[in-house]
């Protein structure tokens, strides 16, 4: 009988064949590293920024601790049934007691352990997935956030820039007003237009604060060590085609995503329907008879009749489940691309109201500005004139500065739909040197 129950027994013991190696030893190892990383001083440039947050941000951490999770599901999903060992005994009295022993060992029909073996796979393809998509959103922050900074640093320069110009204007006509030239009315009016520059230097100097203060949340640093950003001059990150930039969007992390979510209620699905065959268990033992003095082998086979329970309900439920994902994925799939042709126009308008501004406004309301202020100090012009080219000039500064963040954004926003995630990866937008 030992020899009956001996090859079952070793089979039960029997574990599933291990997996590769997950990557939660790296996982350790990659925050051990990290946790030592410290927020640098003084001036950050883009490829840094990038670089803390993707070590440092905890959402990044949570959709590897995901990736973690599904790599235990999947290694559940082949693990075979445990057997079960059950005794019964019958009769107090020992002469007349009969003791059975048995192994009973569950066998799974209808192919459920692949089908669930293959659902957790395509649970860890969704969670690389959204790891991805996560990445690239949080890339696509960075890269926002930076040139949020770089356009607030600006117009702080900008506003400090306005001061000293209408500092200027103030003692042009201070001047004039002391030689009996102009009312006093114009020195009144310039010292106004000072007070008013300088409240925006004010304001200024606190958006700029409050962006540092957003750029360094994107890697969970609640009060920012670093004193600026790198300025990276006035290249304009250029544009592939819309029609390629489409084509790209096949790959993208959230397309992606939905096209794995669909594998996956479909696998769920297969496991539904696999569980509508019922699962046989196999018994094997001997039975000890006192009164008979005497071993008898014990040899059976169970099979549930599924006459009732057919996992119907179930099985329903699945296949409208992955039909909903089947839904949902048109919906992301044209969603995607109504957002990449916006971003893309976007980008393409405010490309070129950057390029009108530097080549045309921005010369034109400087020129017209030092010519203003020249023929004032000569008597040739008002100060009104002044007052007016100045404004012109600040209001050209400050659009140019709104029209560069804002291609930088579309840009970023352009890259998070496509799916640029590695911040060691050359940007998909590379800058252009023409203006």
């Amino acid at each position: 009988m030992q020899k009956l129950l001996l090859p079952l027994a070793l089979a039960a013991l029997v574990t599933h064949p291990a997996h590769a190696q997950t990557s939660a030893d790296n996982r350790l190892l990659w925050s051990a590293a990290n946790a030592n990383i410290v927020e640098p001083t003084g001036q950050l440039t883009l490829p840094l920024a990038l670089d803390l947050a993707f070590k440092l941000n905890p959402e990044i951490t949570a959709s590897m601790r995901e990736i973690d999770a599904s790599d235990g599901a999947l290694r559940q999903a082949g693990i075979i049934p445990n057997p079960e060992l059950e005794t019964l005994v019958e009769d107090q009295q020992k002469a007349m007691r009969t003791t059975t022993v048995q192994l009973n060992q569950p066998i799974e029909l209808g192919g459920k352990r692949s089908a669930r073996i293959t659902a957790a796979q395509r649970g860890r393809e969704a969670a690389i997935a959204e790891s991805n998509a996560k990445r690239a959103d949080i890339r696509a922050a960075v890269i926002t956030a930076f040139y949020d900074l770089l356009a607030a640093q600006e117009r702080h320069r900008l506003a400090q820039t306005s001061v000293e110009l209408a500092q200027r204007g103030t003692m042009a006509a201070s001047r004039r007003v002391s030689a009996g030239k102009i009312s006093p009315v114009d020195e009144t009016k310039a010292r106004v237009a000072e007070s008013v520059v300088r409240i925006e230097l004010v304001q200024a100097a606190g958006d700029e604060l409050n962006a540092r203060k957003r750029l360094a949340t994107t890697w969970g640093s609640v009060t920012p060590r670093f004193s600026s950003v790198e300025a990276l001059g006035d290249a304009l990150p250029a544009m592939p085609p819309l029609e390629e930039l489409t084509r790209r969007l096949q790959e993208s992390p959230g397309l992606l995503r939905a096209k794995i979510e669909v594998e996956r209620r479909q696998a769920l699905t297969q496991i539904e329907r696999s569980r509508r065959m019922p699962d046989a268990t196999l018994s094997v033992g001997f039975k000890r008879d006192e009164q008979l003095g005497r071993d008898q082998a014990i040899f059976g086979v169970s099979i549930p009749l599924p006459f009732f329970d057919r996992n119907q309900g179930n099985v329903q439920e699945a296949a409208q489940r992955a039909h909903k994902a089947q839904d949902e994925l048109t919906v992301t799939e044209v969603r995607l691309n109504s957002e990449l042709a916006q971003a893309h126009a976007l980008h393409a308008t405010a490309r070129a109201e950057v390029q009108l501004l530097q080549q045309e406004v921005l010369p034109g309301a400087q020129s017209a500005y030092d010519a203003a202020t020249k023929g004032f100090e000569l008597g040739k012009f008002n100060f009104l004139d002044v007052l007016d080219a100045q404004r012109t000039l600040l209001q050209g500064r400050s659009q140019y500065v709104k029209a560069l963040s804002e291609t930088h954004r579309a840009a970023a926003e352009i890259e998070r739909i496509v799916g640029i995630a590695d911040p060691l990866t050359t940007s998909l937008l590379p800058a252009a040197g023409a203006r």
